[in-house]
């Protein structure tokens, strides 16, 4: 797969980027491969804890900050396309709280909002523990083949 056939785009609207690789890219695709969907196109916009609050109150109607919010604009089965926003400020507090390696939250947020376009969920105890240990084995597999 040549690198310009990746649908796969990283945006900023009021932070950086972090460090994000072809080899991101590819493990995302790899990801979704290993769930069985194929990836037309995924925006992975990243934003401060105040811009994703405003998208939370304004698509949600939550009123709280969080780490993602994960759009499914698929029109296929199988297929994934997506706007995923993800604030840079929630991923690092996140990390230090968890006393994380650095940018290793950072990927395990960009798998979660992946996972929940492959059909994980979260909502329940027993969803949120099959969630956790997906994200383990995505962690895993960026260990093992990408590092």
């Amino acid at each position: 797969m040549l690198e310009s056939d990746i649908e796969i785009y990283y945006f900023s609207e009021d932070r950086d980027v972090p460090n994000i690789t072809s080899k991101t890219s590819i493990w995302l695709l790899e990801i979704a491969g290993n769930y069985g969907f194929k990836i037309e196109c995924i925006n992975y916009i990243f934003c401060s804890d105040d811009y994703i609050l405003d998208i939370n109150k304004t698509y949600l109607q939550h009123d709280y900050y969080t780490d993602i919010i994960t759009f499914d604009n698929s029109e296929e089965q199988g297929h994934i396309e997506s706007d995923i926003f993800i604030s840079v400020d929630r991923v690092l507090e996140n990390e230090q709280t968890l006393d994380v390696p650095r940018g290793t939250e950072i990927l395990r947020v960009m798998a979660h909002g992946l996972l929940h376009l492959c059909g994980l969920k979260d909502k329940s105890s027993e969803e949120a523990l099959l969630m956790r240990e997906a994200e383990e084995k995505c962690l895993l597999l960026w260990k093992t083949k990408f590092i």
